[in-house]
């Protein structure tokens, strides 16, 4: 018999109006919006809701947003009976499983995801840092170029999200990204596409990221995960809120091992996945490790559903 595990998406899945139906269905889920609105500045879910794309789209308002919608979803997954064997998210992601395994509570994920999103974006001037899919390359090839490019140029450039088996996301400087998008080409990459997005997140230009972060991370309560949490920052499964919150430390200037805990996950047993929240983008990834997959999203009131009706939970 196979296992389940609740994957939580992370920046880049946000849309306008994501989590009104679960809020206007489910009084669960229309709390934790309320939560978000007296935690933050009371706007949160009109910005989820109504936007404009341009506010959600900003850093600072897009972490705590995609967070209080997987919060919602779970809220009800779980008063619905489902359950799982192990959670993981992608990045911000991380934090959405920290508290669907009882580590980490709403409101201090809240709190600390919006001045996460502050510090990523303030770590680096606007227009100086860069990121940009590489499709088609290998793990080794990608990191190969991005060191030839940094010693080359002297600029910064780093591999940050090992996405799926030929998917990897670099990050830097804007000339170390360019360059090493011209040696990944050379090398064979089909495409290398510059993303839409506002810092290199996961790069060692992250650094003051991470000290500014730190300190926050250190003075909350981490209970224990009443389930594994599979870090970013390595892909092991965790049991101890201590070794959650120094992965949380470490994830933001070091790169997102997806693919490799999606690998551990499979070679662990599990066989189904259930992505919490907006999107679809982990189910896809999800599926170019391993075709065979089960993968279900439960993001919209429709999806939900469908995934409390699969578990038993229905009623």
């Amino acid at each position: 018999m196979g296992r389940t595990a609740a994957l939580f998406p992370g920046q880049g899945s946000q849309f306008v109006g994501m989590g009104r139906d679960l809020a206007d269905r489910w009084p669960g889920a229309r709390e934790v919006f309320e939560t978000a609105d007296e935690v933050l500045d009371g706007t949160l879910s009109a910005i989820c809701w109504e936007g404009p794309e341009e506010e959600l789209k900003l850093t600072a308002n897009t972490q705590p947003a995609l967070l209080a919608h997987s919060i919602a979803a779970w809220r009800v997954l779980a008063d619905g009976g489902v359950t799982v064997d192990a959670v993981a998210g992608h990045s911000l992601g991380e934090y959405s499983a920290a508290v669907a395994a009882g580590s980490l509570g709403l409101v201090d994920a809240l709190r600390t995801v919006r001045l996460r999103g502050r510090l990523m974006q303030e770590a680096v001037p606007v227009g100086r840092g860069a990121m940009a899919a590489v499709i088609g390359l290998g793990d080794d090839e990608v990191a190969a170029c991005c060191t030839e490019a940094g010693a080359a140029t002297g600029e910064v450039v780093v591999p940050a999200n090992f996405n799926a088996p030929s998917q990897v996301v670099i990050a830097g400087t804007v000339a170390g990204v360019e360059r090493a998008g011209e040696l990944c080409r050379e090398a064979g990459a089909r495409r290398v596409i510059p993303l839409a997005v506002s810092a290199p997140f996961h790069s060692p230009l992250m650094a003051p990221a991470r000290e500014g972060l730190t300190p926050a991370l250190e003075v909350l309560d981490f209970a224990n995960p009443v389930v594994p949490l599979y870090r970013n920052v390595d892909a092991s499964p965790v049991t101890e809120g201590g070794e959650l919150r120094e992965g949380l430390v470490r994830q933001v200037d070091s790169p997102v091992l997806w693919t490799q805990t999606v690998e551990r996950l499979l070679a662990d047993g599990f066989d189904t996945f259930i992505e919490v929240g907006a999107g679809s983008v982990l189910s896809g990834l999800v599926r170019r490790v391993d075709r065979g997959a089960r993968c279900m999203q439960a993001g919209t009131v429709e999806q939900v559903e469908a995934v409390i009706a699969g578990s038993g939970g229905g009623r």
